[in-house]
């Protein structure tokens, strides 16, 4: 048995074998690979805005971490391009109740099966994600970013502004 924080066997082989898939059959909306060859843990995304959403035509670039007890706990994913949204920091932390760790939820905004399980796979993380930047409602009960969702709450037409704003800058930066 290998000791806590220690990649094993398995958790390589299913992060190389996942991999493997996502590049063998794309899936529309985003793309995947890692950031150093070397290193099965640390993955770099591109998520495509979703058409006929605020975010379309924007290119955003993110990390997805796992951890070394990687599937039995979530990895975290951060947005390395300006992100403006209720559920995403400020720091580009995502927050989505498939990115928690498993069990109840402390603070009971979430069942025990909207969190991680080791079931889920990087396709369907990367599609829970391209579907909170396509819901025109986020959700505003725990949010990440509370002065987007107070801008979301009082202001929308600023908060699609300030959006579309960073979607523009995305795209230009992607062919800089």
């Amino acid at each position: 048995m290998s000791k806590p924080g220690t990649p094993t066997p398995s958790n390589t082989l299913l992060l190389r074998r996942q991999l493997m898939e996502l590049t063998k059959h794309p899936v529309e909306g985003f793309s995947a690979g890692l950031v150093d060859e070397n290193n099965l843990f640390e993955w770099e995304i591109l998520i495509i805005g979703p058409p006929d959403t605020m975010y379309e035509g924007g290119f955003f670039k993110a990390r997805l971490t796992f951890p070394s007890e990687f599937p039995l706990r979530p990895p975290k994913m951060r947005f390395i391009t300006p992100m403006w949204h209720p559920n995403i920091y400020p720091d580009g932390l995502v927050c989505i109740s498939i990115l928690h760790d498993p069990g109840e939820d402390q603070w009971g905004y979430e069942d025990a099966g909207e969190r991680w399980m080791p079931v889920h796979s990087i396709e369907s993380i990367l599609l829970s994600v391209i579907s909170l930047l396509s819901s025109d409602k986020p959700n505003l009960d725990s949010p990440a970013n509370v002065d987007a969702a107070k801008e979301v709450r009082e202001d929308f037409s600023s908060y699609r502004k300030k959006v579309r704003r960073l979607v523009r800058r995305s795209a230009e930066e992607a062919f800089d």
